[in-house]
């Protein structure tokens, strides 16, 4: 009996389906949806983050992907409004990825970092960063679910691979076609062959499919917990390095033009200073004092105290008037106010006289360092915030600044921060790291002081400096020595501000800074820079 005859035709319509297989779409390996500009953001970020490679190094010696989450993180955190490409659409190996980044988004949590990263891909890479031991546990909770992601991957690949098989099977029968359009026997069976293969692996594909599904929804719950909780320490991290930042004195436009490193070396070194606990009092200050600038107007009338007589037509009270609607007794007006004989209301007001240096001399004795308010606040962190305040006064007013710390006579440290100049931040952060833990000497830090302020004077003529004097101690000072510092400021005629901080006798009538200084008070609660807020109306 002859073999049955099989058309090419007919094979070709029993392999149909797989021939459409042979050539699958290309699944994504990642999850958030990028241009090109997107991704040139993540290379060079990547590329200038020794960290954050770090980071996928160490992740990826243990787990499968990493590199590719890290990267969807990023864009999550970087994107003004970054968009999720559908579950259908990844790589069956990557769906924990995507998870991962699907639960991020939508956290409640997530619109708060959003806020502190969007746009900057510092924030967004140090935002990772923050997540990392959180990501170690959930990838390490998540090994399973992976695992059978990956081998749903391996599942379709081996019916993709099928599926070509079957259309190598029936492309080596049409070459076996005779003229009738039938093929031989044993090519039509391999292409027979070829489909029962596809069909065990694509119904392989779909268990396969099915199960890593399985094994995602199981742990889809401890990954929106795991990622809630990192989202939002990320966000809590971003907005303590933001205000530490901001505290001391850096603008986003300054720190978004400072290299990856340099700006992570920075926020390390703030985070670490000594008064890296006390960023919210530094920037409290800031605040204040730039509340008191705006209030302060050159020459303001201020308050009413009663009437004098001058020429001033702004402060003419209302009963000089009329005599201007008197014709006779216009000329009466025009003489008075060439003498300067009309009535105006008298006023109070407060005005900055300074043109020299401000110069802050701040106590680093000892004592300093101790907390003294509840918060644990020390009087080194107030003097040297209101300091950090003075500094930008200065600059604010084009004015010299220099910080002097002192402790015993033979301690002392001058920092020159000229008004031409933006000071550089390592010099400001080496202004308020120095301390040195020793005694307390009033004449060589008030002595250098007064120097700076008479080598101002013969180079540059500006007279009228100030200086603000903080200390928690008592010192004498040799009468000499006071002759010589009383001749000084007569000359030079600058002010002196002093405060002195704690409950101590040094501010009494009589005492000391009592004599040295134009302008004393004593501080007790270190919480509150409100009160310094008048040296920043006057200086």
């Amino acid at each position: 009996m002859g073999k049955t005859l099989t058309k090419l035709k007919d094979l070709a319509a029993r392999a149909g389906r797989w021939l459409g297989l042979a050539q699958p779409p290309a699944r994504a390996t990642t999850a958030v949806v990028s241009d090109r500009f997107d991704d040139m953001t993540w290379r060079e970020t990547y590329d200038q983050a020794p960290a954050l490679r770090d980071l996928a190094d160490e992740l990826a010696d243990r787990f499968d992907h990493t590199t590719d989450l890290i990267r969807d993180l990023f864009l999550a955190a970087f994107k003004a409004a970054p968009r999720l490409r559908g579950r259908t659409d990844m790589d069956p190996s990557r769906l924990v990825n995507h998870q991962v980044v699907e639960s991020m988004l939508t956290s409640p949590e997530y619109e708060e970092l959003h806020r502190e990263t969007a746009g900057d891909p510092y924030a967004a890479a140090m935002a990772v960063l923050a997540q990392a031991e959180a990501l170690r546990r959930l990838l390490e909770q998540t090994r399973e679910a992976q695992e059978k992601g990956q081998e749903a991957r391996d599942a379709q690949q081996d019916a993709v691979s099928a599926a070509q098989a079957v259309a190598e099977a029936l492309a080596r029968a049409g070459e076996a076609e005779d003229a009738k359009g039938t093929v031989p026997h044993g090519s039509a069976a391999a292409v027979d062959q070829s489909i029962e293969g596809a069909e065990h692996a694509d119904e392989a594909a779909r268990g396969a499919e099915q199960t890593a599904a399985q094994a995602l929804g199981a742990v889809t719950p401890a990954i929106r917990t795991a990622i809630r909780r990192a989202t939002a320490r990320a966000a809590e991290a971003a907005r303590e390095e933001d205000a530490l930042m901001r505290a001391w004195g850096l603008d986003p436009g300054r720190l978004e033009r400072m290299p990856f490193e340099e700006r992570a070396r920075l926020a390390e070194r703030l985070r670490t200073s000594r008064l890296g606990d006390f960023a919210d009092l530094i920037g409290r200050f800031r605040i204040m004092a730039v509340g008191e600038r705006a209030r302060r107007v050159e020459h303001a009338p201020g308050e009413l105290v009663g009437i004098t007589l001058g020429d001033d037509l702004s402060r003419l009270v209302p009963s000089e008037l009329p005599n201007l609607a008197v014709p006779a007794l216009r000329a009466v007006f025009a003489a008075r106010y060439a003498e300067a004989g009309l009535m105006l209301y008298d006023s109070r007001g407060e005005q900055n006289t300074g043109q020299g240096a401000i110069i802050a001399c701040i106590d680093t004795s000892y004592s300093m360092e101790l907390p003294l308010g509840a918060d644990g606040t020390t009087g080194e962190a107030w003097a040297k915030a209101c300091a950090l305040a003075l500094l930008d006064q200065a600059r604010q007013s084009k004015r010299d600044f220099v910080g002097i710390l002192f402790g015993s006579a033979t301690e002392r440290s001058v920092h020159r921060f000229p008004a031409a100049t933006v000071p550089p931040i390592s010099d400001v952060i080496d202004f308020a790291e120095t301390f040195f833990a020793g005694g307390t000497d009033f004449e060589t830090p008030l002595t250098a002081a007064a120097d700076l302020l008479e080598k101002e004077f013969n180079e540059a003529g500006r007279a009228r400096g100030d200086i603000v004097f903080i200390t928690d101690g008592e010192c004498e000072v040799s009468e000499e020595w006071m002759h010589r510092w009383n001749e000084a400021k007569r000359q030079l005629d600058f002010r002196t501000f002093g405060i002195a901080i704690g409950n101590g006798a040094s501010t009494g009538t009589g005492s000391v800074l009592d004599a040295l200084c134009d302008n004393l008070r004593n501080l007790t609660d270190l919480a509150d820079p409100r009160a310094a807020a008048d040296l920043f109306r006057l200086i």
